[in-house]
């Protein structure tokens, strides 16, 4: 029977806590309180300096722990209980969609008429510089770092985790686009991304300190293309707000559907 390092597992539920008290407490009162004012399009002015600062806190933590837990005992003892709880032959392809579900309620909502911070197409804009830098500085820290996957398989580089930090950069576009209109609605796209990351870790194909580093990639990045947002205001569809841009997903791969409503 394996051993279960139960000073290790006690750990978790605290860490959680924490981080799910500042999701629920501070970040809500931040996103009511705090505003940035852009005054002309090429100069950056902000009402309150320390928003953009407090916005990191969270990415800020992950990447502080996920540096602490990093080829520690503590992640190895992690991965023990995980594989434990959910067995060694657990396997799901789940994680593979769910990292896209941010992006599937984004684009639902646009297409319900629901009302977002921007025109479908600065989110199309934001979402793929968001995506393409996330992507590109996963991939240069996977060959910096080399570190081997928890499973040993023929794929390596897994710190940190693209998964996590994709699902988090479609989530954090989500959350910026709604949270001034729909709070509840622009927090569920971390749901999503939550489950993605911890699909990494029941499969087997990931460490703890990848997911929380990929996290924080993912989050950091998008925060930053919007704070720059203003900067970039090119618009062909500024006057058709009929059209829209839905995505879609079949067995033949994914892609985006542009759609016009009458």
């Amino acid at each position: 029977m394996m051993n279960v390092n139960l000073n290790y597992l006690k750990k978790i539920p605290y860490l959680l806590f924490m981080l799910g008290l500042y999701f629920f407490t501070v970040m809500p009162a931040e996103a009511q309180n705090d505003s940035i004012v852009f005054i002309p399009a090429t100069t950056l002015t902000v009402k309150k300096r320390p928003v953009f600062v407090k916005q990191l806190i969270v990415p800020g933590a992950l990447v502080l722990a996920g540096a602490w837990a990093n080829k520690r005992q503590f992640e190895k003892s992690v991965n023990k209980n995980v594989l434990f709880t959910v067995g060694h032959n657990f396997h799901t392809k789940v994680d593979d969609y769910l990292r896209y579900a941010p992006i599937a309620e984004l684009y639902a909502a646009d297409a319900l008429g629901v009302k977002a911070k921007n025109h479908w197409f600065d989110q199309t804009k934001n979402l793929a510089i968001s995506l393409i830098i996330t992507d590109f500085v996963t991939g240069k820290l996977k060959k910096l770092t080399n570190k081997t996957r928890p499973n040993g398989g023929k794929i390596a580089h897994s710190f940190p985790s693209a998964h996590s930090s994709m699902a988090f950069a479609n989530a954090t576009v989500l959350y910026e686009e709604f949270i001034d209109t729909s709070p509840v609605f622009a927090y569920t796209g971390y749901g999503f991304a939550v489950a993605t990351g911890s699909l990494r870790l029941m499969n087997n194909t990931h460490w703890l300190s990848d997911v929380m580093v990929g996290a924080a990639v993912g989050m950091v990045i998008t925060k930053l293309v919007y704070l720059l947002d203003p900067i970039i205001r090119w618009n062909p569809f500024k006057d058709t707000n009929n059209l829209v841009i839905l995505p879609k997903f079949d067995d033949e791969g994914y892609g985006l559907i542009l759609s016009k409503r009458f």
